[in-house]
């Protein structure tokens, strides 16, 4: 028997391991067995290189609990250990991960990071565990050893009488800790952290149908058919899947075994995926997983941190920021690469050479399986548009490289609803939408129902009218009138037709510059100035009488300022109406000949209030008004 001090010179060290990583105390289940599939995929490469004279066979990891003795077993068929081994890499080395993380984060409280990555993975059982064991036999020919400490500095190494190879390691749970002896909580944990772990993860058994019996089924005199029960057989409970489809060749797997494995990551998903983007790098970095088009929606509240990030098919975080391009955190799925560093800050993380790389290359995968989709089938690409359009125009706006390649499948819908690339909305509108100034105004509306007027006077000229209304929309007009030459977006409310595509042609008013005045006058009068300006227009004389217009600059600012952006203290400007006047319209005429005030001001406000009813702008009180009005007017 050889009894030692582990050297050490952080005094305390175990009490210090478990006030510091309190808040990370689960993950010792997770280091553990991360431990163990390293020890049993070291036997593998060993075997399949000669170097080890044993049989590979099947191994699997267990995980046992036991109750009444308040311990938990974890117990490996891998490489083991010889005493010489346990004294270095457990005494020595662990040991020496585990001061310099303690030297390093002891001030970090909560912050203090993923424990594994300083070579502290197995010091982390003394979070929960008051004694810990290790019963471990080598590969080489050469006795068992038993290694135990009891959170002191002191330990002991026996030989055992251990005849399988492997290692098992015994927590000797602590008093405060008990609720890791509890079946549910280490198989929520196994199912966290370990669900694709490599090597098959046994805790416990379960029955299941002896799928090599068939079940006998008799007739009684009467003919009554009665079958046997089925066979049950009880059977290790495999808790995680050991190939899960991202470890796969793209080429290997069909469409089905996506949607499996979707399934598989999110039970409570009901949704089928829109589709997938499979990632598989191996230069200049390491990088492998699935990522999925969930189906979206307008809402920019949309529940991120759905993609799950991995190193070796261990489960780390599902918080991707600074590794997902910030867009691209709306999706769901796996990432898996040994090469992004997980022990440092975020700040670190943004400016690391790798995670740039890493980035870069999702942004440009899924640019190119976007292109794909819309050149191979288009239609179906269209009908899922209104699914995808938040996540490639958030894109679009924050992604240089990925605007770039959007032009060639991001799509602006019409209100008739064709879809169009850019290019194709240019060459479709050049010739009647550019105006006397040679620039090409794009006119969009947010909403069909309620612009509709508007949108039937511009296809009364022949316009094409886009129907763009995501939340983020503004910002996205702002970059692409900054992006191409000679183009600029107007809704089709923020002025009367005429104005917003001007030519050079102009419409003589019926009025003379006398009577505009006169009208001008009264209708400034009766128009409440707080709400409208009023602006008199020769119109078309079938064009309306009364219109309102919102100013294109002003409201897309407010907009802006609401998503995050615009100008500052746009956000809180009031709302900004201009009321158009058709000076050409025969109910102005009448308005401005009729002779007793008291009609003006009746026709005024009665006009007013039709032109606010077809904007939407009448609600409330003000709308039960206009209908007793109106239904008075009919009396």
């Amino acid at each position: 028997m050889a009894k030692g001090n582990i050297n050490v010179s952080v005094e305390n060290i175990f009490p210090l391991i478990k006030k510091f990583l309190y808040s990370d105390h689960e993950i010792f289940l997770r280091e553990l067995i991360s431990n163990a599939t390293d020890a049993t995929l070291k036997l593998k490469h060993l075997t399949s290189i000669g170097e080890a004279k044993v049989e590979y066979g099947n191994p699997i990891i267990e995980v046992k609990i036991d109750k009444e003795g308040k311990k938990l077993h974890i117990i490996d068929q891998g490489i083991g250990m010889t005493a010489e081994e346990v004294e270095k890499y457990i005494n020595q080395v662990a040991f020496s991960g585990a001061e310099e993380f303690l030297d390093k984060y002891k001030d970090a409280g909560k912050d203090a990071g993923i424990i594994g990555h300083f070579g502290l993975g197995f010091y982390s059982a003394f979070m929960v565990a008051d004694k810990v064991e290790i019963i471990t036999k080598s590969y080489k020919d050469e006795p068992a050893a038993h290694w135990t400490c009891d959170g002191s500095p002191e330990f002991t190494l026996v030989e055992a009488d251990k005849k399988e190879r492997g290692t098992e390691i015994i927590l000797h749970i602590s008093e405060d800790e008990q609720e890791f002896l509890e079946e549910a909580r280490i198989r929520e944990l196994l199912t966290k952290y370990n669900k694709f772990m490599p090597i098959p993860i046994k805790f416990g058994t379960k029955e299941i149908n002896d799928p090599d019996f068939t079940p006998k089924t008799t007739k009684d005199k009467d003919g009554k058919e009665t079958t046997e029960p089925h066979k049950q057989i009880t059977v290790d409970d495999i808790i995680n899947n050991p190939d899960p489809a991202w470890t796969k060749q793209p080429a290997d797997l069909e469409d089905e075994d996506y949607k499996k494995f979707y399934r598989e990551l999110y039970p409570m998903q009901f949704e089928e995926p829109l589709f997938n983007i499979h990632l598989n790098v191996d230069y200049p970095f390491n990088l492998t997983g699935i990522l999925y088009f969930p189906k979206m929606t307008n809402d920019l509240n949309i529940q991120k941190d759905k993609i799950q990030l991995y190193q070796n098919q261990v489960f780390v975080t599902d918080n991707v920021e600074g590794i997902v391009p910030e867009f691209l955190t709306m999706l769901r799925g796996v990432i898996d690469s040994p090469d992004i560093p997980l022990n440092v800050s975020r700040s670190y993380l943004q400016a690391d050479g790798n995670v740039k790389k890493i980035s870069s290359y999702i942004t440009r995968k899924v640019a190119d399986k976007l292109k794909s989709l819309f050149n191979n089938n288009r239609e179906d690409f269209e009908k899922k548009w209104d699914d995808i359009k938040i996540v490639i125009e958030y894109g679009m706006l924050s992604e240089e490289k990925f605007f770039e390649k959007a032009d060639a499948f991001a799509l602006y819908p019409t209100v008739d609803g064709k879809y169009y690339t850019f290019e194709e909305l240019t060459n479709a509108i050049k010739a009647k939408q550019t105006d006397k100034d040679d620039k090409m105004v794009i006119l969009y509306t947010s909403n069909k129902d309620e612009q509709h007027s508007y949108i039937q006077a511009a296809k009364d000229k022949g316009y094409e009218v886009l129907l763009l209304d995501s939340p983020i929309v503004s910002h996205l007009m702002q970059k692409l009138e900054t992006s191409k030459e000679n183009i600029s977006f107007a809704r089709v409310d923020a002025d009367h037709i005429d104005n917003l595509i001007k030519k050079d042609d102009t419409t003589i008013s019926k009025l003379s510059d006398e009577e505009k005045t006169k009208l001008d006058e009264l209708l400034k009068d009766v128009v409440p100035s707080e709400k409208f300006m009023v602006q008199l227009e020769a119109m078309d004389s079938s064009a309306s009488p009364f219109m309102i217009t919102q100013p294109e600059f002003m409201r897309r600012m407010k907009e802006m300022q609401q998503t995050g952006g615009g100008m500052f203290g746009m956000g809180n400007m009031p709302e900004m109406y201009n009321l158009v006047v058709n000076t050409n319209h025969d109910l102005v005429n009448e308005i401005l000949n009729t002779k007793t005030r008291k009609k003006q001001e009746r026709l005024i406000n009665q006009s007013l209030d039709l032109a606010r009813l077809s904007q939407g702008l009448l609600k409330g009180e003000e709308l039960t008004n206009f209908i007793k009005r109106s239904y008075d007017m009919i009396k």
